[in-house]
């Protein structure tokens, strides 16, 4: 039977660790997408026209949520895990009555919840900046959910993995974002040359953008059935990584 108290105890101290860091964890990475906006979205995209008949404001919507998911889930899921670590704390969690499902539910829960929030808070914040709709609102959720759930799982590993707090931000500092920024968050790929459209294809992070994209205006750089499978698969490939760190104990019972 499913430990629902220990899923909750681990998420509720999680989220009231973003209440006590409220300026860091929600209100940076929106003022710094409204800086985005205003140079991006104003400042160039009025002198750029349209893409694909969508306003240039509008059209770095979906990269710039998912630029501040991406990041946003790895930090507090790896930061989440990482701490217990730290302090030694991990082995009086790995000694309660909970098992690894319900560990990873609760970190990864958490960190997810925030990062969706962040999301949304993102995305109405959009609406004073430029005019927008989603053709499709339950892709769009079923996107979000998704990535910051994969994200989170990914970050989880980070967290296992770094043995300090400088490698917790080598990935989704020299990663993840030089990823996301080659991944048509501000442009579609279709504008590049034939030969960098082939070379950008082996960017995972394309086909997260070109299916969220997808969500919010019905046009996408890949085919929307191949953007959801990527996700579901670099979801599988993180699923297995915990099961694989909690069969062997890497890095968490030595």
């Amino acid at each position: 039977m499913m430990n629902v108290y220990g899923i909750r105890a681990i998420y509720k101290f999680e989220m009231a660790r973003t209440a006590r860091t409220l300026m860091q964890s929600i209100a940076w990475p929106v003022i710094s997408t409204c800086l985005y906006f205003i140079v991006f979205g104003t400042a160039i995209g009025s002198r750029l026209g349209d893409i694909e008949g969508v306003s240039y404001g509008a059209f770095i919507i979906p990269g710039l949520i998912m630029l501040s998911l991406l990041s946003e889930s790895i930090s507090n899921a790896s930061f989440g895990i990482f701490f217990p670590k730290f302090s030694g704390t991990i082995y009086e969690v790995l000694s309660a009555p909970v098992s690894a499902f319900e560990i990873v539910a609760g970190y990864v829960g958490a960190a997810a919840t925030k990062s969706v929030i962040i999301g949304i808070l993102i995305l109405i914040t959009a609406r004073f900046f430029v005019d927008y709709e989603i053709a499709h609102p339950f892709w769009m959720i079923g996107f979000l959910i998704l990535t910051a759930v994969t994200f989170s799982m990914f970050g989880f590993i980070i967290g296992i993995w770094a043995d300090d707090f400088q490698k917790l931000q080598i990935i989704p500092l020299m990663v993840i974002t030089p990823l996301t920024f080659l991944g048509g968050a501000f442009y579609s790929i279709n504008m590049l040359p034939e030969f960098w459209q082939k070379v950008t294809l082996f960017n995972p992070v394309v086909y997260l953008i070109s299916g969220f994209r997808w969500a919010f205006y019905g046009v996408a750089d890949v085919n929307v059935g191949i953007s959801l499978g990527m996700t579901l698969f670099f979801l599988l490939l993180c699923m297995t990584g915990i099961w694989w760190i909690f069969r062997t104990g890497y890095k968490i019972r030595t």
